[in-house]
């Protein structure tokens, strides 16, 4: 913040910014959980894809943080951040695009999604790490809570609304020209983040030093990368905390992997019904988003995270239950799939929920606790091993659902959360608060 303390503001409305910031996420994620719908329809139907096909597809998206994802904690941590916001807005709009485009010439194939789905997945990398290093610099550290979870709660009005949207375009117009939606979205986003006004620090670290060029070349890139790590691994409640949501992005994307073919094919629904089904996790976010400043206040930022965290588990093990009540041939209508359809809506409802409630704390803790020289690196470290976990479990989780069966594969994820949470409690994030003094020291 370029404020002094004295003029810090004291309200999200006396942060010059935050309003169009706000605005800019509100705006991309209607349009991505349109995509999030589009794509998995455009891969089971479209394309006649397995969960498997449905698993590489969302492992591909997140392969860019495996690959390159720590040296791009580096780059927003040398350079300013807003620019590199809107340049990827505009590239995300522009390889979204290329899928209807594809659709229409009639080159879409599997191997073709997949690559534009890894183009996608480098430019929201960039674009996530430096969003997410930018708003400390928008927003003063006592009030990033409350701006998470105004950001959230926008999210999750976009959550419920996006997936019956997409079921509504896809139904009409095909899954591929769904994804024009997100493509507009990206655009107005960039036009939002560019009218942001606020000045940005240039990082010491991007200042030449005589013989070494910019942090000493590539020497200096990995002295950057090895502080990174060593402040989120050497940490005494960023460590476990990095641990467990590794975990839960595991779980995350075996479920992410067999919900959308367990629905379209056990329980017979269509993508309409599948979109509205899906709208209760919308309905859940919100009303968590709600109450997540409060959760975090009373009980402490660590322990809503364990128990949203199981709580998450115990979602995937409701809706692993659809198909048990399923009536044979499914049938379209809101009530596609009889009880069924109740039961996977209720565990989307919870899912939401516990999604809710979680992320603000989860994402203003490691800020608080992160000086604004680490907040590239910690952010793209502790996502690139999410991400990795999710390149890694997604198409493992598509085959087990494919020759197992896709409940079961609900039931192993969820398994694995539950008993990471279970852990958890044991672990110094339990005490974790975000008033707390000795959170901010780091590492020894």
């Amino acid at each position: 913040m370029n404020e002094s303390a004295d003029a810090q503001p004291r309200s999200l409305r006396e942060c010059r910014g935050y309003g169009r910031l706000w605005s800019a996420g509100v705006t991309s994620a209607f349009g991505s959980y349109i995509t999030a719908l589009a794509i998995q329809v455009l891969v089971v139907e479209t394309l006649h894809g397995s969960g498997a096909a449905v698993g590489l597809v969302n492992a591909a998206r997140w392969l860019p943080y495996l690959v390159v994802g720590l040296l791009v904690g580096v780059l927003v941590d040398r350079v300013r951040r807003r620019p590199l916001m809107v340049a990827t807005d505009l590239a995300c709009a522009l390889v979204l695009t290329s899928i209807p485009v594809l659709a229409v010439t009639g080159h879409l194939d599997l191997g073709r999604l997949v690559a534009a789905m890894v183009v996608f997945g480098t430019a929201t990398l960039v674009g996530d790490a430096a969003s997410q290093s930018f708003l400390p610099r928008v927003v003063p550290r006592p009030l990033l809570g409350a701006a998470h979870a105004r950001i959230d709660q926008a999210d999750a009005v976009a959550q419920g609304s996006g997936p019956a949207v997409a079921g509504v375009v896809v139904s009409l117009l095909g899954s591929a020209s769904a994804v024009l939606v997100d493509a507009v979205s990206y655009l107005g986003s960039a036009v939002l983040v560019a009218t942001v006004q606020v000045t940005e620090p240039v990082a010491p670290e991007a200042t030449p030093r005589q013989g070494d060029g910019l942090r000493g070349g590539a020497r200096g890139v990995v002295t950057d990368v090895a502080e990174g790590l060593r402040w989120v691994y050497r940490h005494p409640t960023l460590r476990p905390f990095a641990i467990s949501t590794h975990l839960w992005f595991a779980g995350s994307a075996v479920a992410g992997a067999v919900l959308a073919p367990m629905a379209l094919r056990d329980l017979g629904l269509s993508a309409a019904t599948l979109g509205l089904a899906t709208t209760a996790a919308g309905l859940g976010a919100l009303a968590g988003a709600t109450v997540a400043v409060r959760l975090g206040r009373r009980w402490g930022a660590g322990r809503v995270i364990i128990a949203t965290q199981a709580g998450t588990g115990l979602a995937w093990a409701v809706m692993a239950l659809a198909p048990s009540v399923a009536p044979a041939g499914g049938g379209d209508g809101p009530w596609a799939g009889g009880i069924a359809w109740g039961v996977f809506a209720l565990g989307q409802l919870f899912l939401g929920l516990c999604m809710g409630a979680s992320n603000a704390n989860e994402m203003s803790y490691r800020q608080v606790v992160t000086p604004d020289r680490l907040q590239g690196r910690m952010n793209t470290t502790m996502r690139s091993f999410n991400r990795a976990a999710v390149v890694v479990a997604a198409p493992l989780g598509g085959l087990l659902g494919d020759a197992a069966g896709y409940p079961l594969a609900l039931v192993v994820a969820a398994a694995v959360v539950i008993g990471t949470a279970a852990v958890m409690t044991t672990s110094a994030l339990r005490g974790a608060r975000l008033d707390d003094e000795h959170v901010v020291a780091g590492p020894a």
